[in-house]
């Protein structure tokens, strides 16, 4: 019995997510039942059914005490297990596209959504319809290409990746969250795998000043380039643009459990918006007090260097910025068209003053930084780069001159 309910109460702790609203759940603990979930599932239920043998064929223990102990293994067991496997149940190779005006029945024009671009085929997540499932992808692929979205709401974070390290397919499945960040685990190696990141725990190799990088740069998911925009900004620039609609499940039991989860999430990421603090207080650092918890922020990192945007800030110079990150030149502008804030590589070896949503420029046509983490809150980006610059400037070209 006290086998059973011991794990069932770490089961809860560390799995259950709610519990971190009163809580604060160790990281290391966290990952430990990550790796172990179902070898210590499997032991704290057996040990369950070894109590139910001997209180019914050996006469051990009174009535009320089974009944009560079983009463709570299967609340302590029964809720995470949901929550985790049915409740948050991704979409990773069953995610339904629909036309932008079919999209339109469910997504407002000015909704903020997350896309993916390759070979023309653009697709468009909305925040409001990827917030359950946290990642979304089918077997069609980006134009040709294994895409899967991922997405946190906690961190306001969207990034596509493809699921794979060193030509190996990864199983994501969606766990839990530390730090107001996602983490997945990776079903076949039972690793760990932080959203922000992009590769697995083991494979992590972490600084002195606390970020983490691969061990190697094969050992990571390809990221690709990700960026927000509105709904209707998406409608101008990809008018044949596919747009992931999250429907109602047509069994009415599945739909009824499926509103009732999206009541809670949607209450209580509407609040994260809100309010200067996390509502999940399980961040590992102290508070970086440069910036509003809140702020929106568009964050790279380049060898080793991380830096930082905001979209007022872009604005007021002009819709503009050259910076230098990670030895390499960069552009960050806000095109008021497409209500869109992008970052671009830029190899001219000159600063750049005018560019498109596109990446049509004086200098040529530019790529997208493929890993941006686009518009997510300032304390997570800062959570998981502690030494980040904010808002740097200046070119490459501009500073030999200078």
């Amino acid at each position: 019995m006290l086998v059973s309910i011991a794990i069932g109460v770490l089961y809860f702790r560390d799995l259950g997510d709610v519990s971190q609203m009163v809580l604060k759940v160790k990281r290391k603990d966290m990952v430990r039942f990550i790796r172990n979930e179902y070898r210590l599932i499997a032991a704290g239920l057996g040990s369950a059914a070894v109590m139910t043998l001997a209180h019914f064929a050996l006469g051990g223990g009174p009535f009320w005490l089974w009944l009560v102990a079983i009463l709570l293994v299967v609340v302590l067991y029964g809720f995470p297990y949901i929550w985790v496997h049915v409740g948050l149940r991704n979409q990773k190779k069953s995610a339904k596209y629909y036309s932008i005006a079919e999209a339109s029945e469910w997504v407002s024009p000015s909704s903020p959504v997350l896309v993916i671009e390759n070979n023309g085929v653009a697709r468009a997540h909305p925040d409001a319809q990827i917030m359950r499932p946290h990642l979304a992808g089918n077997d069609e692929g980006l134009g040709g290409e294994n895409v899967v979205m991922t997405y946190c709401a906690m961190a306001n974070l969207g990034i596509g990746y493809t699921p794979e390290i060193e030509g190996q397919g990864l199983e994501l499945e969606v766990l839990a969250q530390h730090g107001n960040n996602l983490i997945l685990r990776d079903n076949v190696t039972g690793e760990p795998i932080q959203q922000i990141y992009g590769f697995r725990l083991r494979d992590a190799e972490v600084s002195t000043d606390g970020s983490s990088c691969p061990v190697n740069p094969g050992l990571s998911m390809k990221p690709w380039p990700t960026f927000r925009m509105t709904f209707r900004g998406f409608s101008k620039a990809f008018p044949d643009g596919q747009v992931f609609i999250n429907k109602p499940s047509a069994n009415p039991v599945l739909r009824l459990f499926d509103l009732a989860i999206e009541t809670v999430f949607s209450s209580e990421i509407s609040r994260q918006h809100r309010v200067n603090d996390p509502i999940i207080k399980n961040m590992t650092r102290a508070t970086d007090d440069r910036m509003h918890n809140k702020t929106y922020v568009w964050g790279v990192d380049v060898n080793g260097d991380a830096v930082c945007w905001t979209d007022d800030f872009v604005v007021e110079h002009n819709n503009v910025v050259n910076a230098v990150v990670g030895g390499r030149d960069v552009v960050v502008a806000w095109d008021p068209k497409y209500e869109s804030l992008g970052v671009w590589w830029n190899d001219s070896g000159q600063p750049v003053t005018e560019i498109d949503f596109f990446g049509k420029s004086p200098a040529g046509q530019l790529k997208r930084v493929e890993n941006v983490r686009p518009g997510m809150f300032w304390h997570v980006w800062a959570e998981y780069f502690p030494n980040t610059d904010i808002n740097r400037m200046g070119s490459s070209a501009e500073k030999s001159a200078a």
